[in-house]
């Protein structure tokens, strides 16, 4: 019923003829020399360029982590990432494999043809196109597709950076709690000999019933407070353990972190990144109303044919449509500068915080050693029959609402200094991701 139609040697060599005319083509759509190297060489050179490394990848795998060898950082991040499921990971992949693709975009393809010559009979054959000259369309499509893995790559990196800020964000939230808890602990053992004390005087009618009930209200507050920072500490290492791939309850310390001003926030590498990826892709806007050669080949017999056309049809708007992608290549470039602002105004506030907890950390350290000797004077004070017990109980509350400040504080620095390196991306080895 039907035919085959096979190539003939007339026809591979008009083939291979249209093949020849399309490797002398530049990428970019213009017409190049030729070379008088073997034609394998130019696909090797080809292959070479496709496979240039990317400024913004070696930017990212150059970046070291910040967090200290061997600290209680480090312990927490490494069982962290390796559970990570990494889905950006695979739209890496994704993006690597399609720019593989694109980077043999200028090859011609070839592909098989079924047509009716009549109402019984079918002619399958095979067609090679070739583009001859695309007005830079396929050199901005492999642009494009380089973009996209970088946009890709630096949202991996930001979203590595993420997971291990959220881990040791749990892991600090925990350790405050378990300070704060450890703090009320001693509180409530002094606290309730300050209760005996007090129930004594009260049996013996030194005290009224008045004091009695101030402490067992102040008691029970220091209960309530010790209660909670309890279940604080087990939430966060519960889901702290949630994200890790082993149990991570015997960490402990608190570690600073040597930050680099010099790195650039990922933030911005991402918007230009994603520039590169607009600009790549008006590129190919502005290509398709330009006109578009072609050339194409069929084992069934004819010779070569040709086109001569535009990708996109040309009317009374393409002035307007031009226009807009100039307008989209200049948003590209505002959106990088907006992002650098932001990040600039994010880091000098973070700086600004780290600057003011250190400091304050220094004062609250002070203050709480003033409490102190004041609580041991008020005591001396006391067992020398020169205070009641209600003047002790109030001294020794204030001195311990001091100790939860400056742990408040501690905490506080250390999760400004995690939100800095966070922001700069500084929270795992670029090489490792």
């Amino acid at each position: 019923m039907g035919q085959s139609v096979f190539p003939n040697g007339k026809t591979v060599g008009l083939m291979l003829a249209a093949i020849a005319v399309s490797g002398c083509m530049s990428q970019g759509g213009e017409v190049s020399r030729l070379k008088s190297a073997p034609f394998g060489a130019g696909l090797s050179a080809k292959k070479a360029n496709a496979d240039a490394g990317s400024f913004v990848i070696s930017s990212l795998q150059a970046r070291s982590s910040v967090l200290p060898s061997g600290s209680a950082y480090e312990q927490i991040a490494t069982p962290v990432l390796a559970a990570n499921s990494r889905a950006a990971e695979s739209e890496l992949k994704s993006a690597r494999l399609r720019s593989e693709a694109q980077s043999k975009n200028w090859l011609p393809t070839i592909g098989p043809s079924i047509s009716l010559t009549s109402l019984s009979d079918a002619v399958a054959s095979i067609v090679v196109d070739a583009v001859l000259y695309s007005g830079g369309r396929k050199k901005a499509e492999r642009e494009f597709a380089k973009a996209d893995v970088e946009v890709a790559a630096v949202n991996l990196a930001i979203d590595t950076n993420d997971r291990v800020h959220t881990a040791l964000s749990l892991y600090l939230q925990g350790q405050e709690a378990r300070e704060k808890a450890a703090t009320l602990a001693t509180a409530l053992k002094d606290m309730k000999h300050f209760e005996w004390i007090m129930t004594e005087r009260v049996k013996g009618g030194v005290s009224d019933m008045s004091d009695l009930s101030v402490i067992r209200h102040k008691l029970a507050k220091m209960q309530a407070d010790y209660a909670a920072e309890t279940d604080t500490a087990a939430s966060a290492v519960a889901e702290l353990n949630a994200m890790s791939v082993k149990k991570l309850d015997g960490v402990q310390g608190v570690s600073q972190l040597p930050l680099s001003k010099s790195a650039q926030p990922l933030s911005v590498m991402l918007a230009e990144a994603e520039k590169s990826r607009s600009v790549a892709n008006a590129k190919i806007d502005r290509a398709g109303f330009l006109p578009t050669v072609t050339a194409s080949v069929d084992s069934s017999g004819g010779g070569i044919t040709g086109s001569v056309a535009p990708s996109n049809p040309i009317g009374i708007g393409m002035g307007a449509n031009l226009e807009a992608i100039k307008a989209t290549e200049e948003a590209a470039g505002r959106r990088v500068s907006q992002a650098q602002e932001e990040a600039n105004r994010s880091v000098a506030k973070q700086e600004a915080q780290i600057a003011g907890l250190s400091r304050q950390q220094g004062e609250a350290g002070s203050l709480t050693a003033q409490a102190k000797a004041n609580l041991d004077m008020f005591q001396a004070q006391y067992d020398a029959g020169q205070r009641q017990v209600m003047d002790v109980v109030g001294v020794y509350e204030s001195f311990a609402a001091q100790a939860q400040s400056a742990i408040e504080v501690k905490y506080d620095l250390a999760a400004a200094q995690l939100e800095l390196a966070r922001e700069l991306g500084l929270l795992a080895d670029g090489s490792d991701i």
